[in-house]
């Protein structure tokens, strides 16, 4: 495998020569991986060679070596003293690690001095020393890593790397996702699943906290589903899946975090990119900016995205009679489309103003729209007594835009791996969900059929979050280590909601007071960590430690009879885990984890907002400010291995949650004055019970030809569902099933597929259908590899899925069918200018706000 710093190290070699030390200090084997002037992989330094004897005497030459760009020490910088004419060297040593450098027992005399390093461009000074000692003051080298754009590099990072806490999805290097959204990027992760209508999954539970850079984000704070809409596929660098998180976490509860990491600029000077993709279903534009300067660096980029997508359903219900009998009470027809789009953009800077300290401040930030139409038609049944026969016409609307600030600043030390940080975020959400609907008796609509009913709604509804967070690590060995810090999360939200009816359908529209109100929920979170990782032999380690959170709620109404809420409770979440290598740790082979966490959920606004989503008037959804938050008990077992390239992981893992927040149906007669009684079906959150999961996840990566990758993901899990105070109960065995292959053929092309099969879902009160996905993408690099134009097909082989699902109580039965347009082709370009230099990079810390349950998509719940 060629390397990029190749040619660098041969041409170093031919022109610097190799010197021999005279004094007792010795050079490192290595350069410190992220040190300026180093690179993790530097060669060790050449071995001595014999010199010349050089006149000897009392003298003394000094100086310090710097990067001329960042003004840092350069570490190691060999330096040679040449005779006044000639090239053999008559004497030389290196650096230290304060770029500082020391020739003792010299003649006095004219000499010349040569500073080289790997990477950089060699200098030579002209230089006299006398009797005494002589500075040569501050020599700054120039880099000369702008050498790569001329180099070929071969080596890359696999789509899949297996990690010992986590699984990274490397997406940047997954041609099927150019042009694409963050849902498209989602699917193609292990051990996650996205279904059709965009609700994520991570083995088996739709638990899962997703952060952006390690961060949470007002983006994802109304829908998750609505925000993956949002991010285009082309500004993620790659996504990490974290299934057992340590105490320095937010307290996740169930499935675990999904952490999507977005491209960042680590080169010097100017570069960026441009794209453009257009489709059948969706299209979008999206820019990057960035610039790099010594201790001055700025990330910048901007996107927009539009798509469109038609959709038809039906539903059947049966009411079940005392005699077991059943009778058909509500059939629906409905057909619609669905427009949106929006911009996400976002801007970083960092900025070191000395060697061990790192400040930085960024913001990002969304908009996104949606609207739609939908014709409803309620068909007779055989009780028509129970409710008329009417079509409804609506149109809906969804408004969101929310952005983050954030900051940080990170003191580091001459001890490695010791680290203090501040950091700090405030998040905005906010977005109004619309709807208005025109009623028509039968199955006409129009003027000429004569509307019976009108009705408007608007709900507004607001989160704002303020984080403060401070951590400290602090090595006492190579082997120990210690972590601890504090939190605290502030969160303040509220919805404001209006319904408006006409009840003639001919008349004005009024308020009605009963459905309208206002509701504001405050939460407090105040939080402390300690985990201790240490080694009890070679081979054996362990990490240890736990959190404690103490939560203040208070919850209440504008009017009305409502009950508010008020709840106070701290709550002590620890974990532990044990590695085990049996070969050499220092080298990829085999490890052995296990791992157990208990971790705590609290619910967000997406399941506590008491909104009534109408816009189907029999079948209604809201959220419940009653609902306490989930604890879960977490155990797993991963085992990892290594063979001649190729990587297996199998994991075995159980989560056993109380007081689990599911969804609940139950059907309900509402009396409607001069018209005969409805059915109306209510959708709402309960804790109602236990929810336990055992399964086990075998991820594989191999490579059959140099050129071609493998790599699948295969979960197999057993869901129990219990609530003994209901009556309920429901289980099964369910199984995913993720596929990712690439090709590369000569002259810059390439060729990925990528397919996922999920198995039918089991509910409380009932199950979900199962669903497939698959594309395929064909990539040229173009332009010297500037370049790129990528050909993607998704879904090709039929045009719709059928997301289907079945509800089964002790009232009723329903079956539902929700065709989902989900064939398409896009066609995507990008183009990257600029430098293509880089320089090793501080690691910079990030708040990590993951103890809620976030919202899903799907039923217009914010």
């Amino acid at each position: 495998m060629k390397h990029a710093y190749l040619p660098l190290l041969l041409s170093g070699l031919l022109t610097a020569p190799v010197l021999a030390q005279t004094t007792p200090t010795a050079a490192p084997a290595a350069t410190r991986s992220g040190q300026p002037g180093g690179a993790p992989g530097t060669p060790a330094a050449p071995k001595a060679l014999a010199l010349p004897a050089a006149p000897r005497g009392a003298g003394r030459l000094t100086g310090v070596v710097l990067d001329a760009a960042t003004k840092k020490p350069v570490e190691f910088a060999t330096v040679a003293l040449l005779p006044a004419t000639g090239t053999t060297p008559l004497d030389g040593t290196v650096c230290d690690d304060k770029g500082r450098f020391a020739l003792k027992g010299l003649a006095p005399g004219a000499y010349r001095v040569q500073i080289s390093f790997l990477g950089y461009a060699a200098r030579i000074e002209a230089v006299t020393v006398g009797e005494a000692s002589t500075d040569l003051g501050t020599v700054m080298l120039t880099s000369s890593a702008q050498k790569l754009g001329e180099v070929t590099v071969t080596g890359e990072r696999d789509i899949i790397e297996t990690k010992p806490d986590r699984i990274v999805y490397n997406a940047e290097k997954d041609i099927t996702n150019a042009g694409g959204t963050a849902a498209d990027v989602l699917r193609k992760v292990p051990l996650v699943s996205v279904d059709p209508e965009g609700n994520i999954e991570l083995r088996g539970s739709s638990n899962v906290l997703v952060l952006i850079n390690g961060k949470p984000s007002g983006i994802v704070a109304s829908s998750v589903a609505d925000a993956m809409k949002q991010i285009p596929a082309d500004q993620i660098k790659s996504v990490e899946v974290i299934t057992s998180p340590s105490a320095k976490y937010d307290a996740e509860g169930t499935g675990g975090i999904i952490n999507i990491i977005l491209k960042k600029n680590n080169l010097q000077g100017t570069n960026g990119s441009v794209g453009l993709a257009g489709g059948t279903r969706s299209s979008n534009a999206n820019a990057a900016l960035n610039y790099r300067q010594g201790k001055i660096g700025l990330t910048s980029s901007a996107s927009g995205f539009a798509y469109y997508s038609p959709g038809r359903n039906d539903l059947k219900r049966y009411l079940k009679n005392a005699d077991g009998t059943e009778r058909l009470t509500l059939d629906q027809r409905g057909e619609g489309n669905s427009l949106g789009g929006g911009g996400f953009g976002r801007l970083g800077l960092d900025y070191d103003p000395a060697r061990y300290h790192s400040l930085t401040l960024g913001v990002q930030g969304s908009m996104f729209r949606n609207s739609g139409d939908n014709q409803l038609f309620n068909t007779s049944t055989p009780q028509p007594t129970l409710f008329n026969q009417f079509t409804r016409d609506s149109e809906r609307r969804f408004r969101t835009q929310s952005y983050d600030v954030s900051g940080s600043y990170t003191r580091s030390f001459e001890q490695k791996r010791r680290e203090w940080s501040v950091l700090a975020q405030h998040t905005r959400n906010r977005n109004n969900q619309d709807y208005r609907l025109d009623q028509y008796p039968g199955a006409s609509v129009g003027a000429d059929a004569g509307r019976n009913y009108r009705e408007q709604s608007l709900n507004l509804s607001r989160n704002l979050e303020t984080t403060l967070q401070t951590d400290y690590v602090h090595p006492f060995s190579e082997t120990t280590t210690l972590e601890t810090g504090a939190k605290a999360i502030m969160r303040r939200v509220s919805s404001d909601y209006t319904v408006r009816t006409d009840p003639t359908g001919q008349s004005t529209l009024v308020e009605n007071k009963p459905r309208s109100n206002e509701f504001r929920y405050d939460q407090d979170v105040l939080s402390v960590y300690g985990s201790y990782g240490f080694s009890l032999s070679k081979k054996l380690s362990s990490k240890v430690g736990t959190r404690v959170e103490q939560t203040r709620i208070d919850g209440s109404f504008r009017q009305g009879s409502d009950s508010g809420v008020a709840q106070e409770y701290t709550t002590l979440l620890p974990n532990v885990s044990l590695s085990f290598q049996p070969g050499n740790p220092k080298k990829p082979g085999q490890s052995l984890r296990a791992a157990y966490s208990q971790r705590i959920q609290r619910p967000q606004i997406f399941y506590l907002n008491p909104f009534v989503n109408a816009t189907d008037s029999l079948n209604i959804s809201y959220g419940n400010p009653q609902l306490k938050p989930e604890l879960t008990n977490s155990y797993e077992l991963n085992y990892t291995t290594f063979i001649k390239g190729s990587v297996l992981n199998i994991s075995a893992y159980a989560r056993r949650t109380g007081s689990a927040i599911e969804t609940f149906r139950f059907v309900d007669t509402v009396k409607v004055e001069n018209k005969a009684d409805r059915l109306v079906q209510n959708q709402t959150f309960r804790n109602i019970g236990r929810n336990a999961t055992y399964g086990m996840s075998v991820f594989g990566s191999v490579k059959p030809l140099p050129k071609w990758d493998v790599s699948g993901t295969l979960n197999v899990y057993y869901v129990s569902l219990k609530s003994p105070s209901l009556g309920l109960a429901n289980s099964g065995m369910m199984y995913s099933l993720n596929i990712n292959s690439g090709y590369k053929f000569e002259k810059g092309l390439s060729l990925q597929f990528n397919g996922g099969l999920n198995s039918r879902r089991v509910q409380l009160q009932g199950s979900q259908a199962a669903w497939t996905f698959y594309s395929a993408g064909l990539r040229k690099n173009l332009l010297q590899d500037k370049a790129d134009l990528t050909l993607n097909a998704d879904n090709f082989l039929s045009a719709t899925r059928n997301l289907k699902s079945a509800v089964d109580t002790d009232q009723f039965r329903q079956e539902s069918n929700n065709y989902i347009y989900l064939r398409g082709v896009r066609l995507a370009f990008n183009y990257r200018f600029g430098k293509v230099s880089t320089q090793p990079q501080k690691r910079r810390r990030g708040i990590q706000n993951d103890d809620v349950k976030q919202g899903e998509g799907g039923n217009g719940q914010q």
